[in-house]
């Protein structure tokens, strides 16, 4: 039955052709020799293909090239709770000891439950459970300023390390029920690299409230944004709220708002009570990427009575995306697309695609329309093509049986 299913989804599949995309980028310095290329896509080629790149195609010399996708994010890990070991008091400090994770990892974050602390944490390493012949790591400084409206950090930005035990002694005034447990950020093989959907340095203040628009171009990913404050104020604390509303092209009119994403701003730099604390949160991640018409995008950020952040810019980012394909000798290749009726290609190169460490990289060409372009037939039924002249011919044929039965009845009854 499911073969069955296929097959007929294949035959009513539209086929790609040259003449049917609206737009082309050649590419540049392809190599001629069989090798494995990638090429990074920028955002125009999101705006103007189909969602989800359905329609987007990599010929050479009028030969359609199979192709994959890479994403330059880093592979998403799911955070374990790490129970604390030998948690108590030594020296009038709060110590405990972890078992780390097999494998590379960096940030470290503590489960403080409590509010209003400023500490200083210090980390050493080691193979063994045992401290006696640990390794510093580092200081650092763990704090929850909610009486005074600056935030809360309990991340320990930790150099990338593979110690099977860290060791942490807690100097401030957190005791042993005040730390539950911690969570490690494993390192990612994959180094994010970003690219700009769209900027603004245009704000306006509605009240307390610092408001910047920024339109996303349509079906383009947004997956984290970029907050670039000025000198002024020094320090904040400031919680944003993004909300995103659709907009139709054909009448620029808007739909309802949605919150597409939430967090707060932090920049902290000052000795507090002994302790030296340096921290920022200036970037904002997106939830996973869905590919939409355009939209406006609204960021409220909430200043209370503080004085608005001087923001130099506001930036939408999106991961670097690469196209890669085996190149397959001499001949020009170029990237089509631009034709909403094609479904996303099935390719085994990309179900079996494995990245090579050092694949060619590959330019394109500026966007420029396909000079043997012509619109696709239009091959909807009769009736789809011309919904009026149905309706139409419906109420002619309603209106003609009207009549005759409005006669007969006339006719056939008593005198």
């Amino acid at each position: 039955m499911k073969s069955l299913v296929l097959a007929l989804l294949l035959a009513l599949a539209v086929t790609p052709e040259v003449r049917y995309f609206q737009f082309q980028r050649p590419i540049r310095n392809a190599p001629q020799a069989p090798t494995q290329s990638c090429l990074a896509l920028d955002p125009d080629i999101f705006a103007h293909a189909a969602p989800d790149l359905a329609d987007l195609r990599l010929y050479r010399a009028q030969s359609e090239i199979p192709w994959a996708l890479r994403t330059a994010a880093p592979v998403a890990t799911v955070q374990q709770p790490i129970p604390p070991l030998n948690l108590g008091r030594l020296n009038g400090q709060t110590v405990f000891d972890a078992a780390m994770p097999d494998g590379n990892f960096s940030d470290v974050n503590l489960s403080i439950p409590t509010h209003n602390f400023l500490a200083t944490v210090r980390v050493s390493g080691s193979n063994q459970q045992s401290a006696e012949a640990s390794t510093e790591i580092g200081s650092y400084t763990v704090f929850d300023l909610t009486n005074q409206k600056l935030g809360r950090s309990t991340v320990l930005h930790l150099p990338e390390s593979n110690f099977r035990f860290l060791h942490f002694r807690v100097d401030g005034p957190l005791l042993p029920e005040n730390i539950t447990g911690l969570s490690v950020e494993r390192v990612s093989t994959i180094q994010p690299r970003y690219l700009t959907v769209a900027e603004s340095s245009a704000t306006t203040q509605k009240g307390h409230t610092t408001v910047i628009e920024i339109t996303v171009p349509a079906n383009t990913p947004v997956d984290r944004i970029v907050f670039n404050p000025g000198l002024t104020p020094t320090a904040f604390s400031r919680d944003i709220i993004i909300t995103s509303t659709p907009v139709t092209p054909a009448t620029s009119q808007t739909n309802p708002s949605t919150i597409t994403a939430a967090g707060n701003l932090l920049r902290l730099h000052r000795n507090q009570n002994g302790h030296r604390i340096d921290e920022e949160r200036l970037t904002l991640n997106t939830p996973p990427s869905s590919f939409h018409p355009s939209e406006k995008w609204t960021i409220q950020i909430e200043n209370g009575d503080d004085p608005p952040i001087a923001l130099q810019s506001v930036r939408l980012e999106m991961f670097q995306r690469d196209l890669c394909f085996e190149s397959a000798g001499s001949g020009e290749y170029a990237l089509m697309y631009g034709d909403p009726a094609l479904t996303a290609p099935q390719y085994d190169y990309q179900r079996l695609f494995e990245a090579q460490p050092n694949p060619v990289i590959v330019t394109a060409s500026p966007e420029q329309p396909n000079p043997s372009y012509q619109p696709r037939p239009d091959s909807r039924p009769f009736t789809e093509r011309h919904p009026a002249l149905l309706w139409a011919t419906l109420i002619a044929v309603i209106a003609i049986l009207s009549s005759i039965a409005y006669r007969t009845a006339k006719h056939t009854a008593p005198s």
